[in-house]
């Protein structure tokens, strides 16, 4: 690896104009963009308004407790932004401009301002059904799609990303932070490593989404794989919930735009119809839905990335919710959202 740190500015820029990136020198203030834990992400403007977003792979993930992964995953995104750019809805992904190999970096367009970040949003109260609803087709979209395309196994077979950002900061610490849950958490681990369905981005959540002119835009593909689809679901159903949790007056609300992403992530994919006629990669797809929700909201607590806007009180209550209710999970997605909610209450 030829070393290079895009937050040294003057490093930067020396790349840009050597590597023909930016051969009329025409760069405004370079700006350190916030949010990630895993890379280092620039944005870079051009006076003749192109704009930019630089991400370069961290070996150490920027959290408190030591937290490790290949900075290789970069290329793993810069393949996975054009795959996505071919599977979701037009406009919902950034183009990729460059990949760097031997700097673990890439570049891609940035969304244009202005642009509001989801997570933030919806922290602010700020609930559109229309909003779950696009985020339910995307994923639906993606996930319908490619379980028909043979190539994408090929791919994104290898899941040690996965692994290192995911199944073990996520489930498999959390199993040894709480031993009750520990054999719940590593049966999750046992099936999800067993099941390679559908192409899956391994990090769908609002943080991950900009809002530009009433449009989802989806960002970081590091840990995208082939395997199993309900992560995604759990994933993503973990921060609604966890949401609802952190903002009480709001519950009612986030469990109907919950449940508003689940049915149009269902209608999406042809799955729960009249003629029962499920595609067949959607079997038990519920199921384990409910069970991924469960680990990530364990995990949010427990885990090596705690959710930072619940505090020391919401996550005891958070974990006890979910002790209570991995000996039986709900069997339904409507039901946990109800059940968790309610435990809370208790």
């Amino acid at each position: 690896m030829i070393h290079l740190d895009i937050e040294d500015f003057a490093a930067l820029a020396d790349y840009l104009c050597k590597s023909g990136l930016c051969s009329d020198g025409a760069v405004l203030p370079f700006e350190k963009l916030e949010g990630g834990v895993s890379n280092r992400t620039v944005l870079v403007q051009f006076r003749d308004g192109r704009a930019w977003v630089l991400k370069q792979a961290l070996p150490k993930l920027r959290v408190a407790v030591d937290w490790f992964s290949d900075p290789e995953r970069i290329h793993r995104e810069a393949v996975a932004l054009q795959w996505y750019a071919r599977l979701a809805p037009r406009g919902s992904v950034p183009s990729l401009v460059f990949e760097d190999r031997e700097r673990h970096l890439l570049g891609m367009e940035a969304v244009p301002q202005p642009h509001r970040n989801w997570k933030n949003s919806l922290l602010e109260g700020n609930l559109r059904h229309d909003h779950f609803e696009q985020f339910g087709r995307l994923l639906g979209d993606v996930h319908r799609q490619a379980a028909s395309e043979p190539e994408l196994h090929r791919v994104f077979a290898d899941t040690s990303f996965f692994e290192s950002l995911r199944l073990e900061p996520y489930y498999l610490y959390s199993a040894e932070q709480v031993p009750e849950a520990a054999d719940f958490l590593h049966r999750l681990v046992a099936d999800t490593r067993a099941r390679a369905v559908t192409l899956v981005h391994g990090d769908y959540s609002p943080k991950n989404i900009l809002i530009r002119d009433d449009r989802l835009v989806l960002l970081d593909y590091e840990v995208a794989h082939f395997g199993d689809p309900a992560f995604d679901l759990g994933f993503s159903l973990a921060h609604f919930c966890s949401k609802a949790h952190h903002m009480p007056d709001l519950r009612l609300g986030f469990a109907g735009a919950a449940e508003i992403y689940w049915r149009t992530y269902c209608a999406t994919i042809g799955m729960n119809r009249r003629d029962r006629s499920d595609p067949s990669w959607t079997r038990g797809l519920e199921s384990r839905a409910v069970r991924h929700t469960l680990g990530c909201l364990l995990a949010r607590v427990a885990g090596r990335s705690p959710l930072e806007y619940l505090d020391s009180d919401e996550r005891a209550r958070q974990r006890a919710a979910v002790i209570s209710l991995i000996s039986a999970p709900p069997a339904s997605v409507a039901g946990l959202i109800s059940e968790f909610l309610a435990r809370l209450e208790s």
